[in-house]
């Protein structure tokens, strides 16, 4: 047997190798879902998403005796607060059951971080903390949700013998849509909303304005949560247009307060519901598969992967009852639309407000992932 060895993407060619990576490896794994191939290229680079406008960007590929065994990711984002507190990420790491390789990979990474003045490293983040991030430690037993990890049960052990430790625990919740909210938060939205307090649905005729508008109230209402990087208004439009396909605007809620926007929540398709036997290929049939699966069969599951309220009104009366006027109205008319389920995801685990409204509103966590950290010496 041959040794590892580490050989840095640079190809279209190469990062198809690297993409297809946890393809292979995670092939016996039942509730392991393979991603659009196609997506996969169009996020990890820098025609397809702006990220790398403001972050350096490096993938390897662990390679023995000719075949592809790992991969893994380094970035420093320039626009993420910590950065100039010497903090650097990995992420996108996948490889077989073999400490030299996971040795190998994280040499790499690590020795990339340090020339670049990092003093520590967190991950896996992949590859902005506003994309997927955290490895999955718990809740293996069910298929990832949209735009979510479900990573080999060794590889947190593997991460942790290269020298790392916890960093964070996230969560994702799951919630029955036919359960209602709590009698009381019910009674008291049903009463009507409080004076100067509107809701209304996504306006797809405004698209652009809107995703302004999401970017505006997400920036602040993350803005104090751990690891959090402002995300540019070129971010979040590349990944609405991708979206645009299946967003339903009954599923996209904004509140307003005395005029100005306050608050939102995104319910998307679970578009891994589609997906998962389509082996990452849309062509030749895949597109009609996904087409009609989203549009005319339409799916059980969801995900809520962006939801927030402006800080200044989070503290008052009004923007308390926001999160809870959200929720009931998108599962109001995803109950309307069929859906079963949906996940609320990711959530900090030492982010109490919203564990309390995920509580309230009866949801519990199913799958836990994990952010590692490390000092770079």
């Amino acid at each position: 047997m041959g040794g590892v060895q580490i050989l840095p993407v640079s190809t279209r060619a190469e990062l198809d190798r690297f993409i297809r990576v946890p393809m292979r490896l995670s092939a016996g794994d039942p509730n392991y879902i393979p991603p659009l191939i196609f997506e996969r290229h169009e996020s990890l680079s820098p025609k397809g998403n702006p990220f790398f406008e403001h972050a350096d960007v490096q993938f390897w590929l662990a390679v023995r005796d000719g075949r592809d065994v790992g991969r893994i990711s380094a970035q420093v984002d320039h626009l993420n607060p910590t950065t100039k507190d010497g903090v650097g990420h990995f992420g996108l790491i996948a490889a077989e059951d073999d400490a030299e390789v996971f040795a190998a990979l994280f040499a790499a990474a690590e020795a990339w971080l340090r020339a670049r003045g990092c003093r520590t490293a967190i991950g896996p983040v992949n590859l902005s903390t506003n994309e997927e991030v955290g490895l999955l430690v718990e809740g293996h037993e069910a298929p990832p949700m949209f735009m979510m990890g479900h990573d080999a049960r060794h590889v947190g052990g593997r991460i942790e013998g290269a020298g790392y430790a916890k960093a964070k625990d996230i969560y994702a919740y799951v919630c029955s849509v036919a359960d209602d909210l709590p009698a009381p938060i019910l009674r008291r939205i049903r009463k009507g909303a409080p004076d100067g307090v509107r809701l209304r649905m996504l306006d797809m005729k405004r698209f652009d304005e809107e995703v302004r508008t999401l970017t505006g109230i997400l920036n602040d209402a993350w803005s104090g949560n751990w690891g959090f990087t402002p995300t540019t208004e070129a971010e979040t439009k590349a990944l609405a247009t991708t979206l645009k396909l299946v967003i339903d605007p009954r599923l996209t809620w904004f509140a307003e307060i005395d005029g100005e926007p306050a608050g939102f929540m995104v319910l998307l398709p679970n578009i891994n519901e589609a997906i998962r036997d389509l082996k990452g290929r849309l062509l030749p049939f895949g597109w009609a598969k996904l087409i009609w699966r989203l549009k005319v069969k339409g799916v059980k599951t969801g995900r809520v992967p962006l939801m927030g309220v402006k800080r200044r009104f989070a503290t008052t009366l009004r923007g308390q009852l926001l999160p809870f006027q959200l929720i009931d109205a998108v599962a109001r008319e995803a109950r309307k639309l069929g859906y079963e389920r949906y996940e609320l995801s990711w959530i900090l685990e030492d982010n109490i407000a919203m564990r309390r409204i995920c509580d309230a509103g009866g949801a519990k966590v199913y799958k836990t992932y994990r952010l590692y950290e490390k000092a770079l010496a």
